[in-house]
């Protein structure tokens, strides 16, 4: 049980990070959300969003940093 507290509490600790990031990157008028390869649709009754580039950017990001920790952990 320990064991999955610490995961747990692990992972609240880092979406908070994350969600610190996001604000900050926000405010300091960084591009997420709108950078090209994202596909943005308005109809008369309906908008459509989505994000591609933002999530291959996002995937690569977590992909270096996963990496970076598996390699420092051994």
């Amino acid at each position: 049980m320990i064991g999955i507290g610490k995961a747990i509490l692990a992972a609240g600790i880092l979406l908070m990070v994350i969600g610190a990031v996001l604000i900050l990157a926000a405010k300091t008028g960084l591009p997420f959300g709108r950078l090209p390869g994202d596909i943005a649709y308005r109809g008369k009754h309906f908008s459509v969003y989505i994000p591609l580039g933002t999530s291959i950017l996002l995937s690569i990001l977590l992909a270096a940093i996963l990496y970076l920790w598996s390699r420092l952990h051994r």
